[in-house]
C-alpha cells in the first residue's frame, strides 16, 4: 500500500473499526515504521506522539486489536483499520475511546446466517440446525410456521418473555428455510428497503 507520510509531519490517522460490530473503536496515528509493524503482526500499533515511540495497543492491558484488514482513503493518508478487540479498548475500561458499548446488535444474524451455512454445508451429526436440513423443505416451513403461531399466543395471551423466546426461535428457523432456498437475510433487507421508498 502506497501511504503519503509526508504530508502530517511523518504521520498518518488510523481509525479503528470493530470488524464484527461495525463500531468506530478509537483513533491513533502511524508512523511508516507502527504501519509496518501492524502489517507484520496484525497486532494494531500506533506511535505515542507523547510518549515518542512504538506502542501495540494492549501490550499492558492485553486487549490486544488485532487487525483483519487495513484500507486507505482516496487521499492515501488516512487508515481505516478493521480489527477484533481482546476486551475493552479504552484505557478507562470502556469498549471503545468514545464512550459506545460495542456489542453485536442486528449485525450478529449474519454472524448467526453464516453459521447456519456452514451447518449446511458440512452437516455434522448430532446438531439440531444439520436435522432441519435433512429433513427436508417441508419440514422447515413447517417449524416456521409452527413458530409464527407460538410467537402470536405469547403476544397476545404470553410473558414477555416468553414471547421473545418464541420470537427468536420464530428469526432462526426463517433463517434456515432462507439459507435452504439460496438467500440471505440480507435479501430480505433488499426487499424491505425497496418497499420503503
Amino acid at each position: 500500500m502506497n501511504l503519503d507520510f509526508d504530508k502530517h509531519a511523518g504521520l498518518i490517522p488510523a481509525i479503528v473499526q470493530d470488524a464484527r460490530t461495525g463500531r468506530v473503536l478509537m483513533l491513533g496515528f502511524m508512523n511508516e515504521e507502527a504501519y509496518r509493524q501492524t502489517v507484520a503482526t496484525n497486532r494494531v500499533t500506533f506511535f505515542s506522539r507523547t510518549r515518542q515511540r512504538l506502542w501495540t495497543k494492549g501490550e499492558t492491558s492485553g486487549n490486544f486489536l488485532h487487525a483483519t484488514e487495513i484500507l486507505t482513503d482516496c487521499d492515501r493518508d488516512t487508515l481505516l483499520i478493521k480489527a477484533h478487540p481482546d476486551g475493552p479498548v479504552c484505557h478507562t475500561g470502556a469498549d471503545t475511546c468514545f464512550g459506545e458499548t460495542n456489542d453485536e446488535g442486528l449485525s450478529f444474524l449474519s454472524r448467526l446466517q453464516d453459521f447456519i451455512e456452514r451447518r449446511h454445508r458440512e452437516m455434522p451429526e448430532n446438531s439440531y440446525t444439520t436435522s432441519l436440513f435433512r429433513e427436508g423443505l417441508n419440514r422447515m416451513a413447517q417449524k416456521v410456521g409452527e413458530e409464527a403461531v407460538e410467537t402470536v399466543i405469547e403476544a397476545t395471551n404470553g410473558t414477555d418473555e416468553r414471547f421473545i423466546s418464541e420470537a427468536s426461535d420464530l428469526i432462526y428457523h426463517l433463517t434456515v428455510l432462507l439459507t435452504s432456498k439460496g438467500y440471505r437475510l440480507d435479501d430480505l433487507a433488499r426487499e424491505l428497503k425497496k418497499r420503503h421508498k
